[in-house]
């Protein structure tokens, strides 16, 4: 009977305890004030107008040495190919159009590191093509393969490819019939299989969010747009950290707070807003946090950062800039990450 008594004495310390383990690790970061100005260390990237024209609006990707530009608003060829060592323009390729070996409506690129492919989303077709990247630049003449049938109700919007059975990717669902949610999930490109991450937050019904993977590590990031909140998880979903910023609320925030975030070694860059949503969203700086979501500084890069990708063998990020100057730019890292 004593044992009985004592186990119903420590059994909610228990339920407690466990509950706890289920939420993770919160921290909650009251300011974060480590800012540095990297303005003047930010470099011009010069395309000359001679070789192409490319519009404002574009995503930027790398693939072995070479830096693919994704410009979905151009009129005639949608993927620009630079050296990424030296900036130089090489080809533009995928036609825009409906005809044979055109792109109807482009969305994300896939990189498919090991065989040096990169997989475009077609949603005017439903397919996503393939391409080599080798043959793209021997061949002019180059027709991509069909790599996959898309399904039009369930499909990764963005994701980050490892193998044909491992992607992770931001999937859309739909809420009702005007409203959707985004939750990261693993997905099978062979099967077309979708396995979605079960976490949530507590206090969050709808989500908007930018994601990032790290195989090595074994997590995964997600950065919230409209709330001052990530969330680091292990590739199982089981969430392991929870941070909260300054400004976090459980409502959605007429701020724009983070956007694209990628890892580097052993820190995570994520870009950072700080804007009105409506009028000045786009990013202007990088926050730095360590793998367990530590803040360790902020890069003021002072000027408007719509899209960037991470050079990992140069140590740098390649962005795309919003000025009347310049149209792209690199940041060296190093001495200024760890």
């Amino acid at each position: 009977m004593k044992n009985y008594t004592q186990l119903l004495l420590i059994l909610p310390f228990i339920i407690f305890i466990s509950c706890g383990n289920n939420l993770g690790t919160e921290k909650h970061q009251g300011k974060r004030d480590n800012i540095v100005n990297v303005r003047e260390q930010v470099k011009e990237i010069k395309v000359s107008e001679d070789d192409v024209l490319i519009g404002s609006v574009v995503r930027l990707h790398l693939l072995d040495n070479y830096l693919l530009i994704r410009d979905s608003k151009s009129f005639d060829k949608l993927i620009r190919i630079f050296d990424k060592n030296d900036f130089k323009y090489i080809t533009s390729i995928c036609q825009r159009g409906q005809g044979p070996n055109e792109i109807a409506n482009m969305g994300h690129i896939g990189i498919n590191e090991k065989e040096r492919i990169f997989y475009v989303n077609d949603h005017g077709k439903q397919k996503i093509f393939a391409y080599n990247i080798d043959s793209v630049l021997a061949d002019q003449g180059y027709s991509p393969t069909v790599k996959m049938e898309m399904n039009e109700k369930l499909f990764p919007d963005k994701y980050q490819y490892f193998s044909d059975t491992l992607s992770m990717g931001l999937i859309i669902t739909p809420i009702g019939n005007n409203d959707f949610d985004q939750t990261v999930g693993k997905w099978n490109m062979s099967t077309g299989e979708i396995k979605l991450f079960p976490y949530k937050h507590p206090d969050i019904k709808k989500k908007r969010i930018h994601f990032a993977v790290s195989i090595e590590n074994n997590i995964y990031i997600e950065c919230y747009t409209i709330r001052d909140l990530i969330t680091i998880c292990n590739l199982d979903g089981d969430i392991m950290y929870v941070i909260y910023g300054p400004e976090w609320s459980e409502e959605p925030s007429s701020i724009e707070y983070f956007g694209k975030a990628v890892f580097c070694g052993n820190s995570i860059l994520v870009a950072y807003s700080g804007g009105n949503r409506l009028t000045d969203y786009e990013p202007t700086k990088f926050m730095v946090f360590d793998l367990t979501g530590n803040y360790i500084k902020t890069l003021d890069i002072g000027y408007k950062i719509p899209n960037y990708c991470y050079d990992k063998a140069n140590n740098r990020i390649i962005m795309n800039i919003n000025d009347l100057n310049m149209q792209f730019a690199y940041l060296d890292l190093d001495g200024l990450i760890d």
